[in-house]
């Protein structure tokens, strides 16, 4: 309620009581306007009068949108405006370029669609040529590379055969290593069988005698000739391995941080061993300055005489004796036995622990000889004792045999067979074996004979699919790429299958049901082979358990 004073007449004035009611809705705005000095806003009067309810009618209505169509009408105009005029009395208007134009078929909603639908057709062929032509196209470029990898693939490996042929010739003109000489008592074996089997089929009586005693003949100079060969090889490979030898001893310590980071550090051993290799390589060598090779002696005789003993005064009586023959201009071919002693003699020197320390380390006899008793076995060919790491035991071996060199002597007199190929094999197995990093330890415990067995007796020295017969190309893998390599998890394949092979992620629908029972039949056989190991007991256990798991 709000109270306020009505002037009545001209001097009396009047209290009433005006009753204010604030309205529910908001009220509209009629206008107003602003203090623009003060910013105060007036607005217009409006009523304060309730609007009246309509009376209900009992019913509950609802409310819904109509749906009436809004027209406008907007006047439009060309842009240029335009008249005709017509030919009337008075008036001629030429009618020579008039055009007549008649009105055309009428076309249905039916043959609109069908034209349309024939056009679709017009376009879809020509797509679908254009697709076709490009699938052709790239068709026929893959065809184009494929033939031309084949091609590539096919010179490759005529190319790796030539040089296997070329290399396998060199190796037999000029054998330096053990395999090489290995491989020629081999080839001289089976030049004595063909030549014996032609003797047995073409000759008989004492023709037949004679033959062999001339092939006995030949055998023993064709012997006799490998000897030498032999003699040469080892006098060569003799002075490489003092080389390696010297060199290994006076390599840096290296170890790997945590980083990856290879980190070396010399100590004074290592420093001593490689300034005495330093000064063995130069006296080593021939053909040297007569000034330069003065100076290298007597780097030598200083060096020698830091220790009192009776080697190092024979070194120095011996370098003395060169130094005043050169000094006399002696011819040098008639210094070749006097150098040959001061080298033998410092290379005596150098592997003196007590003069070169870092050399323990690499020494096959140890300095203590105690701990020669716990590692030495006795060869019963040759009547020695040697370390263990002297005699090769095959998996399925339950006793020390033969040392290694009487094996290669009784290889070399009666059979004659060349094992690197079955070793060649085997390194390539532990290589892709260690490649696969999940800790494979069976492969690290089979020998070259138990390789050489298997290949032989189980897999018939060719590959399970294509029966290719050529040891150089064939390759053992893993038969299950999930499990580790083992006995009874591998199969023998040509390179390029074993690379097929190990891409194929279901055996099942790879191969036939025929195969796979003949691979799984091999299986069996090498573990009836390897079930007489001890050491393979636990590894065949582990293998039962995985296949019975799956």
């Amino acid at each position: 309620y709000l109270g306020t004073s009505i002037l009545t007449d001209s001097d009396s004035f009047q209290d009433v009581v005006v009753k204010i009611e604030r309205p529910t809705y908001h009220k509209p705005f009629l206008g107003g306007f602003k203090n623009r000095i003060t910013g105060v806003e007036f607005h217009n009067a409006g009523s304060q009068t309730i609007p009246k309810k309509r009376p209900g009618k009992g019913i509950q209505l609802f409310c819904r949108e109509t749906q009436t169509v809004f027209e406008k009408n907007r006047p439009q105009q060309t842009k240029n405006t335009t008249s005709t005029q017509m030919t009337k009395i008075g008036l001629y208007v030429s009618n020579i370029t008039d055009k007549l134009l008649s009105p055309g078929k009428y076309l249905t909603a039916e043959e609109y669609h069908r034209r349309r639908l024939e056009a679709v057709i017009v376009l879809q062929t020509y797509f679908r040529r254009w697709h076709a032509m490009n699938v052709v196209q790239n068709l026929r470029e893959e065809k184009r590379l494929r033939l031309a990898w084949e091609a590539q693939e096919e010179l490759r490996r005529k190319k790796e055969k030539e040089e296997k042929l070329r290399r396998e010739h060199e190796r037999r003109l000029n054998p330096k290593t053990k395999d090489d000489f290995e491989l020629l008592y081999h080839a001289l074996e089976l030049w004595r069988q063909e030549e014996t089997e032609r003797i047995n089929r073409t000759l008989t009586g004492a023709e037949r005698k004679a033959a062999f005693y001339g092939l006995l003949e030949q055998e023993a100079q064709l012997i006799a000739s490998i000897g030498r060969h032999k003699l040469n090889a080892d006098e060569e490979n003799q002075q490489k391995a003092i080389l390696r030898f010297l060199d290994k001893c006076a390599q840096p310590k290296r170890w790997k941080a945590y980083d990856g980071k290879v980190t070396e550090m010399d100590t004074q051993y290592t420093l001593r061993a490689r300034e005495l290799f330093e000064i063995y390589r130069s006296i080593s060598m021939n053909d040297i300055p007569k000034d330069e090779r003065i100076d290298v002696l007597l780097t030598l005789r200083s060096t020698v005489k830091e220790h009192e003993c009776k080697l190092t005064q024979e070194i120095v009586e011996l370098i003395d004796r060169e130094v005043d023959l050169m000094s006399r201009e002696v011819k040098e071919c008639n210094l070749g036995g006097l150098r040959k002693r001061i080298c033998t003699l410092f290379l005596h020197y150098i592997k003196t622990p007590k003069f070169n320390p870092e050399v323990g380390r690499t020494l096959k006899v140890p300095l203590d000889p105690l701990k020669l008793y716990k590692n030495v076995n006795f060869c019963h060919s040759c009547k020695n004792y040697l370390p263990s790491t002297e005699f090769p035991v095959p998996a399925n071996s339950c006793t020390i045999g033969r040392c290694r060199l009487c094996c290669k002597l009784d290889n070399e007199a009666r059979r004659r067979e060349a094992v690197f190929k079955y070793k060649l094999i085997l390194e390539n197995l532990r290589k892709s074996e260690a490649d696969y990093q999940d800790d494979a330890k069976i492969v690290f415990l089979v020998q070259h004979q138990d390789l050489q067995y298997m290949i032989e007796n189980i897999w018939d020295c060719q590959s399970a699919l294509s029966a290719c017969g050529d040891l150089y190309d064939l390759v053992m893998v893993r038969w299950d790429k999930q499990h580790e390599w083992s006995p009874w998890n591998t199969i023998l394949l040509t390179k390029d299958e074993a690379d097929a092979h190990l891409k194929l992620c279901n055996l099942q629908e790879a191969y036939e049901a025929t195969f796979i029972h003949r691979i799984k039949h091999k299986h069996i056989q090498a573990k009836n082979y390897f079930a007489q190991i001890p050491a393979m007991t636990s590894f065949l256990h582990r293998s039962d358990n995985q296949t019975n798991a799956n």
